[in-house]
């Protein structure tokens, strides 16, 4: 199990990195918007390869972070449900739909998306907008953000083990915003 967790923390280091770094994608899809609708304003002159470029950038820091935001335990849940449950039933339930839901769904996700990419890049796909960009990049973006996400899918998995198996500290010692509240209020003595 030693290894397992150490091949966890890899992926989390390798996802953290990558998650954050990313996050300046955000920056950089505002400044080409901005910069391109002061040059529709002042010059009258828009370009679709501009707009196109903002979406790739946007879709990338999301795509590129999402195995991100599941390394942090940021994505949506039902914490109304999950949360009235005690901690050893959250790790089971978290165990069971990483390994019947997302998992099978990362999979499946990745085996068409193979094919699809490399008919994509084979044909030269381009945008069938005016002036727009090649589609393979932002193809190749959905399969390697769904890479990340198996990969730190594993991660989750082997740690949640590590974690009912007493191996490591819980990384996550409550869940949703309702239980920072009360680590809050708990840590201030109000």
């Amino acid at each position: 199990m030693g290894a397992l967790l150490a091949l966890a923390r890899g992926i989390d280091r390798i996802n953290e990195f990558i998650g954050k770094s990313v996050s300046w994608l955000i920056l950089v899809a505002v400044l080409v918007s901005a910069i391109n609708a002061a040059i529709r304003k002042i010059f009258d002159v828009s370009s679709n390869a501009w707009l196109e470029a903002q979406w790739y950038l946007f879709g990338a820091a999301f795509l590129l972070a999402a195995a991100y935001t599941l390394k942090q335990n940021e994505h949506i849940r039902i914490d109304i449900v999950y949360g009235a449950f005690s901690r050893r039933i959250q790790h089971w339930i978290d165990l069971f739909g990483h390994v019947f839901f997302l998992m099978p769904f990362l999979v499946l996700m990745l085996w068409l998306m193979f094919p699809w990419l490399m008919m994509s890049v084979r044909s030269g796909e381009v945008s069938t907008n005016s002036g727009g960009l090649i589609i393979w990049p932002a193809k190749s973006l959905l399969l390697i953000g769904f890479g990340l996400l198996f990969l730190q899918g594993i991660s989750e998995i082997i740690k949640k083990v590590g974690v009912m198996l007493g191996l490591i500290p819980d990384p996550h010692t409550f869940t949703g915003h309702h239980g920072a509240a009360e680590a809050f209020v708990e840590e201030e003595g109000i």
